[in-house]
């Protein structure tokens, strides 16, 4: 069965940032974040040499990873990323026309967005999931009254400050996921360490999700 969003949150519900990775170590430190059951992985475009980085995942991680770019902000940034190989778009922002332009290229659109009107636009032109930024400034409480609003199937993230303490209030409310930046990776951090950062945040995923079932 091929890898999709959906099937990639339910198995965790969590994407790795990976903001400042270079191509010569990304793909050590990706093999560690999915050796811990993270199947997501983003590269933010001001990372250095980026679409190298998203390339040599795209082909190393094929089936078992979805990869792509954040802080994609333009349409000529969507061409770049899909000539790369990637199928994840992430935005900071609301911006239609990237949306559109990487629908246009069967990619998947995960849009940032703050308010109730970005999000409803977001998903006008065509988003597959809404990422809620900069999650620091909205409380869990402000994500139920939006899930409120929002129609049933849209799959929210929050990104921003998650780490294994903010997360179970978030899940409380019916978070779909969450993006994990400087809490798993950061510049200059070994593949060692981020696959023990991945594996503790896993771990409390799971513990969380054990808790919520029983």
């Amino acid at each position: 069965m091929s890898l999709t969003l959906a099937s990639a949150l339910a198995e965790m519900p969590l994407v790795a940032i990976l903001r400042g990775v270079k191509p010569d170590e990304v793909e050590a430190i990706a093999e560690a974040i999915v050796a811990a059951g993270i199947r997501i992985l983003e590269v933010p475009l001001n990372s250095p040499d980026p679409l190298r980085s998203i390339g040599l995942l795209a082909r190393g991680l094929a089936g078992r990873a979805l990869v792509g770019a954040g802080t994609v902000l333009t349409v000529d940034d969507v061409a770049g990323v899909a000539e790369a190989g990637g199928t994840v778009i992430v935005s900071p922002n609301t911006n239609v026309e990237v949306i559109r332009a990487s629908k246009a290229r069967g990619l998947l659109s995960l849009p940032g967005f703050f308010t109730p009107t970005e999000a409803f636009a977001a998903l006008e032109a065509g988003a597959d999931a809404l990422k809620l930024f900069p999650a620091e400034m909205a409380s869990p409480a402000a994500v139920k009254a939006m899930r409120a609003v929002l129609p049933r199937s849209t799959k929210v993230l929050v990104v921003g400050g998650v780490s294994p303490q903010t997360i179970p209030p978030y899940l409380a409310v019916g978070v779909d996921g969450f993006g994990v930046g400087s809490d798993l990776y950061a510049a200059g951090r070994s593949a060692t360490e981020v696959g023990e950062r991945a594996a503790a945040l896993t771990a409390a995923i799971r513990a969380l999700n054990g808790e919520r079932t029983a």
